[in-house]
């Protein structure tokens, strides 16, 4: 069994009353194929796709490649390509963590504020993580501390899960003055009409399955791992009225949200196109969080890693949402966008022009 080890993150309204559940994920289906939550599937993927592409279509077609001014042209396949997205969803990574101390209070009441230094976010980004006492906290890294910049994240030591909630909530993140909120404390932050991208980072254990489709018997074990602590997540968001999107490099992450909610789904690859879109398509997804180099027709595509499938219009025969990450300056925002994806996954607010 393949071990991860304490190194944190490897990078840095249907009215239909019919309903059937789905063999594959064990989620309440409604009638119009989705599966319903509190605000309805209509309204789930207006958020999680740009209104201009999802009133476009599947994709639209493009029969000349339009040149660059940094010298390279849009890459066409068969003289086809996705129409640029001009209204994308703007998902506030971490709370834009290049503008915010991340995952904190402060950093969502930054990404959501009305008047800003750039475009209000449609839904931030969240990653949870247990404490030793089997509180949910908003925290990316394994470690309290530890950054490779020699900044330490917070001024506390130690590993997260094996820390009691009350030094972990003490602890000051990024020298800010904010602390290291509980999950409920940040969505108290976060205005309802505001969605979550809930990432499921870590259940407290170093022996998880990291981004790769799992054998039956090998995701019957996972589930275990991640099932106590997935649940008191589901139970936490319970108590408020946010749009939900969850997240995971962790299929069995994934297998559990979809067992316990009906909220949307999404999961984040890594090295295998093959294996992301094959956890999609078992948890029918609605969403797929793809590393910039697997988006074709930019200067970020790794074709030597990644040219085997189109995943851009992958998603969108099978009517995914195509989030890209991580978001960091205007040059890349474009070209994701040029490219078709419908959603930024962004440190920063001012990347999406008005």
């Amino acid at each position: 069994m393949t071990e991860v080890p304490r190194l944190g993150c490897p990078v840095c309204g249907s009215s239909s009353s019919s309903h059937a559940v789905d063999a594959a994920s064990g989620r309440e289906r409604d009638a119009t194929g989705g599966f319903g939550a509190a605000l309805g599937s209509r309204r789930r993927r207006a958020l999680l796709l740009g209104t201009a592409t999802a009133a476009a279509g599947a994709v639209g077609v493009a029969s000349v490649s339009r040149p660059r001014t940094d010298g390279g042209t849009d890459s066409a396949s068969a003289g086809e390509s996705p129409e640029r997205t001009t209204d994308p969803t703007l998902i506030a990574h971490r709370g834009f963590a290049g503008e915010n101390p991340e995952n904190t209070r402060a950093a969502a009441r930054a990404a959501t504020r009305e008047e800003g230094p750039g475009r209000r976010a449609d839904l931030v980004e969240v990653d949870v993580v247990p404490t030793a006492d089997g509180d949910v906290v908003a925290f990316h890294d394994d470690e309290l501390s530890g950054r490779d910049d020699g900044l330490g994240l917070t001024d506390e030591t130690g590993v997260v899960w094996e820390t009691d909630t009350e030094t972990v909530t003490s602890a000051e993140v990024l020298r800010s003055g904010e602390t290291v909120p509980r999950l409920g404390e940040l969505l108290e932050s976060i205005p309802a009409d505001v969605g979550v991208n809930v990432e499921l980072k870590n259940p407290g254990s170093t022996s998880l399955r990291f981004a790769e489709k799992l054998d039956e018997d090998a995701l019957e074990a996972q589930r275990s791992v991640w099932r106590p602590f997935v649940e008191r997540v589901v139970e936490i968001l319970d108590g408020h009225d946010h749009e939900v999107l969850f997240s995971s490099f962790y299929e069995a992450a994934l297998a559990v949200a979809s067992e316990r909610s009906t909220a949307s789904l999404a999961p984040i690859l890594w090295e295998s196109v093959a294996d992301g879109v094959a956890i999609a398509e078992a948890y029918d997804a609605d969403a797929v969080h793809p590393p910039a180099a697997m988006v074709p027709g930019t200067p970020f595509f790794d074709d030597a890693r990644f040219g085997g499938t189109d995943l851009v219009r992958t998603a969108r025969d099978r009517g995914w949402a195509v989030n890209a990450w991580t978001v960091d300056s205007w040059y890349r925002a474009d070209r994701l966008l040029d490219a078709g994806v419908d959603g930024l996954i962004a440190d920063y607010s001012t990347l999406v022009r008005e």
